[in-house]
């Protein structure tokens, strides 16, 4: 069973929705926010149609979502040259290439965009998802101990990995970028 990334678009909120209620509540702990939430998907769309958010689906040959990546930044900030990755798959396609197929979709937008710095967070043990950035040249940075919480306030420990671009990335406008994905 293959897959197709596009574009997330506001008419996809309540697959999202029901994407994220499929995922181990584990899997949502590096996003800062609980993705199960509508407020939450409703404020990601706001900021893809403000132009804070770039983000990726990724649809199996049914339709049903079974992946996502965003790219986050902020323009009008300090660290506006960086963008932040976030990447979620569903645990029947880890391993099938679709995260790499994102993160690649996702990677090709930074270059766009001009940024000059990625970084991704996650816990730990999510070793999958470390390897596989790691693959693609992220670095470990930091460990944050004890730094997100569970429903049930279980701590865990934070690893933030990062990645300089490469200096071919020529910085552009939000308005003069448009990808297909």
């Amino acid at each position: 069973m293959g897959h197709h990334i596009r574009r997330f678009a506001a008419k996809d909120e309540t697959a999202m929705q029901a994407f994220a209620e499929r995922l181990p509540e584990h899997d949502l702990l590096f996003l800062g926010r609980d993705l199960r939430h509508p407020r939450v998907i409703a404020a990601w769309v706001e900021a893809i149609g403000e132009g804070a958010i770039d983000s990726l689906i990724a649809e199996d040959d049914h339709g049903k979502l079974v992946g996502a990546a965003a790219l986050v930044r902020d323009p009008l900030g300090w660290s506006g040259h960086v963008g932040e990755v976030r990447l979620l798959v569903s645990p029947e396609k880890r391993g099938a290439g679709l995260g790499r197929d994102l993160l690649e979709g996702i990677y090709a937008i930074a270059m766009e965009r001009g940024l000059t710095k990625l970084t991704a967070q996650m816990t730990p043990d999510q070793i999958g998802s470390v390897m596989l950035f790691e693959s693609l040249g992220f670095r470990a940075e930091a460990l944050l101990k004890g730094q997100v919480r569970d429903r049930a306030g279980v701590a865990y420990d934070l690893t933030i990995l990062s990645h300089d671009m490469p200096a071919t990335a020529k910085p552009r406008s939000a308005e003069s970028t448009e990808t297909a994905a």
